[in-house]
């Protein structure tokens, strides 16, 4: 027997959600073969299997959560490897019509089961608590739990008195429902993903923790514009790569960070972390929900590569192919609403890291030039959002105008160390 188990994935996950089985109980499996798909907080993670055989047993549903070095599965060794002869199948016949009643027993118990509570929701509750039920005998459905994402635990199973009564609400044909749907409207109700759960509990956590505040400017992108119209073509036939705003943003940014070190750092407990390197995270939005890889060492890397970096990066997060080290360790993050139209916005910070910069829509806006002369200049609105802990607003205005004068004079960013 060889036990199927969550791998160590990352510092900071232990757990995740069985996302879909790739292989069913019988099935042959060779070694490397892909067993199951688990979901975790940032990526999806394919499980392998370490040895051949046949897939025995499944001991989780898709839907439920495993922590890391829960064995999640049971592989046979050996069996099922060998092709049956003509004399082994007729030998191996009885047994099996044998094995097809007891299956077929069980199956009809299991549907008769099915459908005695085919109109009860399956609860969501951790894997703990799923065992103490069953070794309880207690019908999760009836466990009451505090957790805001309905979420039964181990505790509230240890909790919990079947004896006891759960007070009813009196019937009250004439009261509305405490929801706000009609329901006499069509509705659908889709279950959250633990990324999209991820999502919604770090943005609340970091408003709640952090003193984030957003300054603004503008940015003319005239002379970006013509720079890219000029070099464009050239660019990608030397490169194989698009030329695009984000290594413009990502060049001007780093520098800014140079000049103002307290964008690049974190806070641990009492003491301030001072990053000395330029790792730049860049929000996308996958299938599944925002992501933010990582691009390393964008300081040390020229246009073509920071640009090569991003479209690799971009195109595994939207097929579902970025790995736990793509996403780890950024200092900083750029986020570019713009490519939705977004003309304005405050981003919410990436925790630990305690700046993003927002980009947004280029929109032609009538410009003062001098005294007597307008122009329609192609403008950007950006945005920083900082936490004001650590980073004062003098810092801020400084790396935020820092960030607009480079842009504005894209050529500069060619003599930035």
């Amino acid at each position: 027997m060889a036990d199927i188990k969550v791998p160590e994935l990352a510092e900071s996950i232990t757990e995740g959600t069985i996302a879909q089985w790739l292989k069913k109980p019988g099935d042959h499996v060779e070694k490397g073969d892909y067993i199951v798909e688990l979901e975790t907080d940032k990526v999806n993670v394919e499980i392998i299997s370490e040895q051949s055989g046949v897939l025995k047993e499944i001991k989780y549903e898709e839907g439920d959560t495993v922590r890391v070095g829960e064995t999640i599965a049971i592989v046979e060794e050996g069996a099922g490897g060998a092709q049956p002869t003509q004399e082994t199948k007729a030998e191996e016949a009885p047994k099996a019509e044998a094995k097809n009643e007891v299956e077929t027993t069980q199956s009809q118990q299991t549907t008769s089961e099915s459908d005695t509570n085919s109109n009860k929701q399956r609860p969501i509750a951790s894997p703990a608590a799923r065992k103490l039920a069953r070794e309880k005998g207690i019908d999760l459905s009836q466990v009451p739990t505090n957790d805001p994402l309905g979420r039964v635990r181990a505790q509230d199973v240890t909790s919990y008195n079947p004896n006891t009564k759960q007070p009813e609400p009196a019937p009250n044909p004439q009261s509305k429902p405490a929801s706000t749907e009609d329901v006499t409207k069509p509705v659908e109700r889709v279950r959250m993903s633990r990324r999209r759960q991820t999502i919604a509990n770090r943005l609340v956590e970091v408003q709640q923790t952090a003193a984030m505040l957003t300054t603004f400017n503008e940015v003319d992108m005239t002379n970006i514009l013509y720079l890219r119209k000029r070099r464009k073509d050239k660019f990608f036939e030397e490169n194989d790569v698009k030329l695009g705003f984000m290594s413009f943003f990502t060049k001007a940014v780093v520098a800014a960070l140079k000049k103002n070190p307290l964008l690049n750092a974190e806070i641990q407990g009492d003491e301030i972390v001072i990053k000395k390197f330029y790792d730049i995270g860049i929000a996308v939005s996958a299938p599944e929900g925002l992501v933010v890889p990582v691009v390393r060492d964008a300081d040390r890397k020229n246009f073509a590569e920071i640009e090569g970096d991003i479209l690799d990066l971009a195109q595994k997060a939207r097929s579902n192919k970025l790995s736990i080290s793509d996403l780890q360790g950024g200092t900083f993050t750029i986020t570019n609403g713009g490519i939705f139209g977004s003309l304005l916005s405050t981003p919410i910070l990436n925790g630990p890291q305690v700046g993003i910069l927002g980009m947004h829509k280029i929109q032609l806006r009538p410009v003062a030039i001098d005294e007597t002369t307008m122009e329609n200049r192609p403008m950007m609105y950006i945005a920083l959002s900082y936490d004001h802990r650590i980073v004062d607003g003098k810092e801020a205005v400084t790396f935020l105008a820092r960030v607009k004068d480079l842009l504005e004079d894209p050529e500069s960013l060619l003599f930035e160390a």
